[in-house]
Protein backbone atom coordinates (compact mmCIF):
# COMPACT_ATOMS: atom_id res chain seq x y z
CA UNK A 1 0.00 0.00 0.00
CA UNK A 2 1.60 3.29 -0.87
CA UNK A 3 2.32 5.78 2.04
CA UNK A 4 0.70 8.46 0.56
CA UNK A 5 -2.59 7.39 1.79
CA UNK A 6 -2.05 6.95 5.14
CA UNK A 7 -1.26 10.93 5.32
CA UNK A 8 -3.92 12.15 7.10
CA UNK A 9 -4.38 9.55 8.86
CA UNK A 10 -1.00 8.75 10.93
CA UNK A 11 -1.82 11.08 13.92
CA UNK A 12 -4.83 8.78 14.51
CA UNK A 13 -3.12 5.47 13.71
CA UNK A 14 -0.09 6.65 16.21
CA UNK A 15 -2.40 7.60 18.91
CA UNK A 16 -4.05 3.64 18.40
CA UNK A 17 -0.93 1.98 18.85
CA UNK A 18 -0.06 3.84 21.93
CA UNK A 19 -3.94 3.78 23.34
CA UNK A 20 -2.79 0.04 24.32
CA UNK A 21 0.33 1.16 26.28
CA UNK A 22 3.26 3.26 26.05
CA UNK A 23 5.85 2.46 23.88
CA UNK A 24 9.32 3.70 22.24
CA UNK A 25 9.32 5.29 18.62
CA UNK A 26 10.75 2.05 17.26
CA UNK A 27 7.68 -0.18 18.88
CA UNK A 28 5.41 1.91 17.29
CA UNK A 29 6.74 1.45 13.68
CA UNK A 30 7.36 -2.22 14.10
CA UNK A 31 3.35 -2.32 15.05
CA UNK A 32 1.83 -0.12 12.45
CA UNK A 33 3.91 -2.97 10.43
CA UNK A 34 2.48 -6.09 12.96
CA UNK A 35 -0.86 -4.75 12.84
CA UNK A 36 -1.26 -3.98 9.01
CA UNK A 37 -0.05 -7.14 7.82
CA UNK A 38 2.94 -5.28 6.69
CA UNK A 39 1.35 -2.37 4.68
CA UNK A 40 1.79 0.25 6.94
CA UNK A 41 6.15 -0.42 6.85
CA UNK A 42 6.51 3.44 7.65
CA UNK A 43 10.19 4.63 7.39
CA UNK A 44 11.17 5.84 11.47
CA UNK A 45 11.80 8.88 9.48
CA UNK A 46 7.94 9.89 9.00
CA UNK A 47 6.83 8.24 12.05
CA UNK A 48 8.95 10.28 14.57
CA UNK A 49 8.29 13.74 13.53
CA UNK A 50 4.46 12.35 13.99
CA UNK A 51 5.58 11.63 17.58
CA UNK A 52 7.13 15.04 18.01
CA UNK A 53 4.01 16.91 16.90
CA UNK A 54 1.36 14.80 18.86
CA UNK A 55 3.53 15.53 22.07
CA UNK A 56 3.71 19.46 20.97
CA UNK A 57 0.17 18.88 20.56
CA UNK A 58 -0.56 17.80 24.39
CA UNK A 59 -1.69 14.12 23.21
CA UNK A 60 1.36 12.76 23.55
CA UNK A 61 3.61 12.84 26.77
CA UNK A 62 7.40 11.02 27.00
CA UNK A 63 10.12 10.39 29.40
CA UNK A 64 13.43 8.88 28.73
CA UNK A 65 13.99 5.74 30.09
CA UNK A 66 17.43 3.72 30.21
CA UNK A 67 17.52 0.68 27.94
CA UNK A 68 20.93 -1.13 27.60
CA UNK A 69 23.39 1.64 28.95
CA UNK A 70 21.66 4.18 26.49
CA UNK A 71 18.49 5.98 26.95
CA UNK A 72 15.14 6.06 24.63
CA UNK A 73 12.17 8.01 24.64
CA UNK A 74 9.15 6.23 25.29
CA UNK A 75 5.78 7.96 24.66
CA UNK A 76 2.26 7.43 26.15
CA UNK A 77 -0.89 8.91 25.30
CA UNK A 78 -2.76 11.61 27.45
CA UNK A 79 -6.46 11.76 28.37
CA UNK A 80 -6.37 14.39 25.50
CA UNK A 81 -4.66 12.03 23.47
CA UNK A 82 -7.47 9.56 24.28
CA UNK A 83 -10.22 11.81 23.65
CA UNK A 84 -8.93 13.13 20.43
CA UNK A 85 -8.32 9.29 19.11
CA UNK A 86 -12.33 8.78 19.58
CA UNK A 87 -13.55 11.97 17.80
CA UNK A 88 -11.23 10.59 14.85
CA UNK A 89 -12.14 7.35 14.93
CA UNK A 90 -15.70 8.08 14.81
CA UNK A 91 -15.24 10.11 12.51
CA UNK A 92 -13.37 8.07 10.25
CA UNK A 93 -15.86 5.03 11.02
CA UNK A 94 -18.20 7.56 9.09
CA UNK A 95 -16.32 8.47 6.06
CA UNK A 96 -15.04 4.52 5.75
CA UNK A 97 -19.13 3.73 5.78
CA UNK A 98 -19.90 6.22 3.08
CA UNK A 99 -17.28 5.18 1.20
CA UNK A 100 -18.12 1.55 1.17
CA UNK A 101 -22.01 2.72 0.05
CA UNK A 102 -20.64 4.20 -2.82
CA UNK A 103 -18.38 1.87 -4.01
CA UNK A 104 -20.63 -1.10 -2.97
CA UNK A 105 -22.78 0.54 -5.38
CA UNK A 106 -21.00 0.90 -7.93
CA UNK A 107 -21.86 -1.53 -11.00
Amino acid sequence: MKNERIRGHLDSLVLSVLNAGPAHGYEVVSELRRRSGGDFDLPEGTVYPALHRLEGQGLLASEWEPAGGRRRRTYTITAAGRRHLSAATSEWRRFSASIDAVLGGAS
